[in-house]
């Protein structure tokens, strides 16, 4: 059941990582990238991590993603053009369909073998949250809430209109 599953999100991952390169309207594009991100957390939670499975969610697909959606929806991004020499737009989809088949390549040879956790190595959520709300990281995310708020500032006076 579990490899099942794997190649069932595998499959979705690499068919929507497509058409984040392949949409011409960014909103679709967007929200293409929000069912690749979500692929990828089943992924990691069949590989054995729930909790990097949860971040993925709660972080990429949801508070990076809703800022990407704010942004191209503030800025009203519009329909991508047809352009002469749209050579680079295929070559980049083939290159992510080749890392995407080495990662799922990965992924399954994880899947056949059963990995030992080493014993001193302990990624229980309680032990994470403890490295990294410690006084270390602390200043990291307080570093990375100002920057998000500047990207916001910048992204509204980018939209806003000249009288």
């Amino acid at each position: 059941m579990d490899a099942i599953l794997f190649y069932a999100s595998a499959a979705l991952a690499v068919v929507s990582a497509l058409v984040v390169i392949g949409q011409r309207n960014p909103i679709y594009s967007a929200f293409a990238l929000i069912v690749t991100l979500c692929s990828l957390s089943v992924i990691f939670g069949l590989l054995g991590s729930p909790f990097i499975a949860a971040l993925q969610v709660i972080v990429y697909a949801g508070a990076i993603m809703v800022l990407f959606l704010f942004v191209l929806m503030l800025l009203n991004v519009k329909r991508e053009a047809d352009a002469p020499g749209r050579g680079g737009r295929a070559l980049g989809g083939i290159a992510m369909a080749l890392v995407t088949l080495l990662v799922v390549q990965g992924g399954t040879v994880l899947l056949r073998f059963q990995l030992v956790p080493v014993a001193e190595f302990d990624a229980s959520t309680q032990k994470m949250a403890r490295v990294l709300f410690s006084a270390h990281f602390l200043y990291v995310f307080e570093a990375t809430s100002i920057l998000i708020l500047a990207a916001l500032v910048g992204a509204v006076a980018l939209a806003r209109k000249e009288p």
